[in-house]
């Protein structure tokens, strides 16, 4: 029959095991990861007697942890979205400071050189507004490269965030393994290792921090995690290795993979959605891309431009001639496919041996026309019809798919392929805008060299009865015919003109009849003459080359209006109008660029800001669930600790009572 004492002696064990988890509790309130701890204890079995029943006292079970796997699950997902929000955001300030406002900005850099022409439009032959010219330009492409190496910085800092990401990701698999071993060792006596179990979630909600993981578990107790679509990263007690591999276009961009064996399992950036990496991949693959596309864009069209125009006008050096380039910037890049296939040498098939004797790809890429190239990269692969000689050409940026040959022109630039043609699942990266910015320079060093002159002069004659005078001539063609003048005659008062073409020694070289329409230019022999009134009947306009170049400021005005015209970003008819895009003069001027490019960063970082605001808020509620069921409360402890307390104190009482019972029937005996 069970005894008193020993009733007492029970429920006293169980009261100081709970007193003993209750202290473990409280010392362990403000330990990351702790779940509260409790003693589970049951009625021992009772002992059958002819009076019936009696009860044996109590038994200690276990001690278990206070936990919720729904909870759980919340806060891990939670902490992988949060990390990832704060991850690109915090890239995305960065890259924000690559756009500043006001004086210090690449677009007040290229307003002040623009203006610049102002001072040599009113003072031509002024060398000291020639020398401001050019240091404004210096000052202009100096932004541009400064951006330019700034958003390099920028990807080689993603590049090593992403490194030590990988290593902080081995490093907690290898430890989650080896708490697997030991959970699932331990296992078998029939308890659960509390403080084992606690260690290994937390361990799971910063691998979360990292990379998003799948966990499942098994009948061993052990956890199985998985990340990018169901690729193990650990089994059991078994790790898998994760790596960093270079992209198969450009070496600067890294992207996640997985080591198997000897083989290395690339992970898409698509399927890698959480964590410090989901948030830098993405980073990464969008936001500094179009940063990158957008500062090459402007570059391209403010180097073409000029490049264009001054060609367009006469110098002031010995000769004097049409001038030359200003500004210089690398060739667009052609990037090929780390997988394309190779030749005998290691060397992409599809290339050849240009004439300086260096190994060139057989695809290039030529800019015809920098206004009309837009912010974007662009992915080339053999047409999926099976056309002999046809690509298909995506254009990232918005996805628009062409399908082009060797010679097209697309977006401002032409596609050119030689042979030996590419193979057929070979592909390559077409980058017209990307190295831009970073590679802009100033190649023009002599004032002189600016063409501030115009290669052609327009004047109304003195007998003319009407309005019409000649309100500017401007070159449209840098190979014209600049030793011919031409004389247009109005035939007519709707404006049907004859016009002839003379040459030095007065010869006539050609003519013909058009009409002109007002508000429209007369177009001939490489240039266009606007007229300003309304011409009579027999009334003559001349344009003749321009005699003395050093007092002409011609094209040093239409160099200002530049700083007016949609020059940036235009759509070309071939991918405009036909595409259900705007056409051709939709585009932007170099101001309304610069601010599109600060609109477009800043309502990236403020939706970000956004989305981490957001998903911190579900963070910390996920976390004050969690912590409601399986978190230390101190006033709930001590008022369990007084419980238990008050119940050892009885228990001693009831050993008291037995052992003076014991001791008066010891008395009564003897």
């Amino acid at each position: 029959m069970p005894t008193l004492i020993n009733i007492g002696a029970r429920a006293m064990f169980a009261n100081q095991a709970a007193l003993q988890v209750i202290g473990n509790n409280i010392a362990n309130v403000n330990t990351v990861g702790y779940s509260r701890q409790q003693v589970e204890v049951a009625t021992a079995a009772s002992q059958y007697t002819g009076a019936g029943y009696f009860g044996k006292g109590v038994d200690v079970k276990t001690v278990s942890r206070a936990q919720n796997e729904f909870l759980n699950r919340e806060v891990t997902v939670s902490r992988s979205q949060n990390t990832s929000d704060a991850a690109r955001l915090n890239q995305l300030q960065q890259l924000e400071k690559v756009f500043p406002l006001g004086e210090t900005g690449v677009g007040h850099a290229v307003n002040q050189f623009i203006n610049g022409f102002v001072d040599v439009a009113s003072q031509p032959q002024d060398p000291a507004s020639r020398q401001v010219v050019l240091s404004r330009a210096e000052e202009m492409s100096a932004r541009f490269r400064q951006a330019g190496e700034q958003i390099n910085t920028l990807q080689s800092g993603v590049a090593q965030d992403l490194r030590t990401s990988v290593l902080k990701i081995n490093d907690l698999a290898q430890r989650f393994a080896g708490l697997n071993a030991q959970i699932t060792g331990i296992q078998g006596s029939g308890h659960v290792p509390n403080d084992l179990m606690d260690k290994r979630d937390q361990i799971l909600r910063e691998l979360n921090d990292q990379v998003q993981v799948t966990s499942i578990a098994a009948d061993d107790g052990s956890l199985s995690l998985f990340v990018g679509g169901g690729q193990t990263l650990v089994l059991g007690s078994t790790p898998q290795v994760f790596t960093t591999i270079a992209d198969e276009y450009d070496v600067h961009k890294l992207h996640v993979a997985l080591s198997e064996g000897n083989s290395t399992r690339l992970l898409p950036d698509s399927q890698m959605p959480g964590g410090a990496i989901g948030g830098l991949l993405r980073f990464q693959s969008d936001d500094l891309m179009a940063a990158r596309n957008l500062l090459g864009q402007m570059a391209s069209a403010v180097s073409g431009a000029v490049n264009k125009q001054q060609g367009l006008g006469l110098d002031l050096q010995i000769p004097i001639g049409p001038g030359g380039a200003m500004f210089a910037v690398d060739d667009p890049e052609v990037l090929p496919s780390s997988r394309n296939a190779k030749d005998g040498l290691g060397n992409a098939a599809a290339s050849y041996v240009n004439g300086l004797g260096v190994r060139v790809p057989s695809v290039g890429v030529k800019i015809l026309d920098a206004s009309q190239l837009q912010a974007s990269d662009y992915d080339l692969r053999a047409d999926p019809g099976g056309g002999a000689g046809l690509f298909q050409l995506t254009r990232l940026s918005d996805g628009l798919i062409r399908t082009v040959a060797s010679g097209d022109k697309i977006d401002g630039f032409q596609l050119d392929v030689a042979a030996p043609l590419p193979a057929s699942a070979d592909t390559f990266l077409l980058r017209p805008v990307g190295a831009a910015a970073a590679s802009i320079r100033r190649v023009l060093d002599d004032p002189r060299g600016i063409a501030a002159a115009a290669q052609f002069t327009g004047v109304a004659t003195a007998a003319n009865k009407g309005t019409a005078s000649v309100l500017d001539v401007r070159a449209t063609d840098p190979l014209a015919d600049r030793t011919l003048s031409a004389e247009i005659k109005f035939t007519s008062t709707t404006g049907n003109y004859s016009w002839e073409l003379r040459n030095a020694a007065n010869a006539l070289v050609s003519s013909g009849t058009a009409t002109w329409v007002a508000g429209q230019p007369i177009a001939l022999n490489g240039w266009e003459m606007q007229i300003n009134g309304a011409p009579q009947v027999n009334d003559t306009l001349k344009v003749v080359p321009t005699a003395y170049p050093a007092g002409n400021n011609g094209n040093a005005t239409v160099l200002t209006g530049l700083r007016d015209l949609d020059l940036v970003g235009r759509r070309s008819l071939a991918g405009g109008a036909s595409a259900g895009l705007p056409a051709i003069g939709s585009g932007n001027t170099f101001t309304d660029a610069y601010s599109n490019a600060l609109a477009d960063v800043g309502v990236r970082v403020q939706t970000q800001r956004t989305s981490e605001s957001i998903s911190g808020s579900v963070l910390t509620d996920a976390e004050s669930a969690r912590s409601s069921q399986a978190g230390v409360n101190l006033d709930e402890e001590a008022a369990r600790l007084i419980q238990y307390q008050q119940a050892y104190q009885a228990c001693a009482k009831i050993i008291q009572v037995a052992q003076s019972t014991f001791d008066t029937l010891l008395q009564i005996a003897r």
